[in-house]
């Protein structure tokens, strides 16, 4: 995977990935999380340009303080790197907090976002769900190395039941860095501020941000154990749109890894959909430009 890097408004680096052709897909990860959530979902993708970011504070981007990790912000950036691609509009799929990126990008420039799938995430999350990730936020690992943390991993992921030993060890690498000093965060520590900042304050309502994708494909996929996005929550969802594609990966809590049959069955169909529109709104330009 090659790396590339711009500027955010802010003059912060922000470190970004951008291979294939084909539809515009911008992949947006978890709160602590990167582009490599994103491995296991790319080597399946057929016909798209997958665009990842490392938003700011995580991965390779730049550490820039908790008052700018915020969904606001945050959103502002993905517009920019698109703008810095000059990509007119994009398709989102969004790990936890990158789906909530995805519906603060529509409102903010509506006519940039073509769809959004949502991995475990929606307008509403649980709060005991928030409380369990909040616990290890920013805690630098007691342990010495990888492998430690790998023999632990089962355990300390609530829902992930049947995942084989190998999968553990990859995430291990997607999750921390192992230094000569030992087992350290590929993420700023000051997350963990921002996060209980944010747990602190009431939530907005949300909903408003997911009635106005009214128009663009939707998908969800929600971890069948998942303690972040209840099954209630996400009827809620499907209620106000019928037509949003849904997959419940058995055997997975919050968040899925996306690779998983299910998951990627409706990622292809959600693709598909957004395929299909934007060949429509393609014609329907060509037309007006003609007449």
């Amino acid at each position: 995977m090659t790396k590339s890097s711009f500027q955010a408004e802010d003059g912060a680096n922000l470190v970004y990935s951008d291979e294939g052709e084909g539809l515009p897909l911008l992949a947006l990860a978890g709160f602590t999380r990167n582009m490599r959530d994103f491995d296991y979902l790319a080597r399946h993708l057929v016909g798209v340009r997958l665009i990842r970011l490392d938003s700011r504070g995580r991965g390779e981007s730049q550490w820039t303080g908790a008052d700018t990790y915020n969904v606001p912000q945050e959103a502002r950036d993905a517009i920019a790197l698109l703008d810095h691609l000059k990509v007119a509009r994009t398709a989102v799929i969004g790990s936890s907090r990158g789906g909530l990126l995805g519906m603060v990008m529509a409102a903010m420039a509506p006519d940039r976002i073509g769809g959004v799938c949502f991995n475990d995430v929606g307008p509403v999350l649980e709060r005991a769900g928030l409380e369990r990730i909040g616990t290890y936020i920013g805690i630098e690992p007691a342990v010495a190395t990888l492998e430690e943390i790998a023999d632990r991993m089962p355990a300390a992921m609530p829902g992930f039941d049947h995942v084989p030993d190998l999968r553990w060890e990859q995430e291990t690498t997607r999750r921390y860095t192992q230094t000569s000093h030992g087992v350290t965060l590929p993420y700023d520590p000051e997350l963990r501020t921002a996060f209980q900042k944010a747990l602190a304050t009431a939530p907005p309502d949300a909903w408003p941000l997911f009635d106005a994708l009214a128009g663009i494909p939707l998908a969800l996929i929600r971890g069948a154990n998942s303690d972040v996005l209840s099954r209630a929550a996400a009827d809620a969802m499907a209620a106000r749109r019928p037509d949003m594609i849904r997959a419940e990966v058995a055997d997975r809590g919050h968040t899925p890894f996306l690779d998983e049959p299910e998951a990627l069955a409706a990622i292809q169909s959600w693709l598909e959909l957004c395929t299909l529109q934007e060949e429509e709104r393609t014609m329907v330009r060509a037309a007006a430009a003609g007449s």
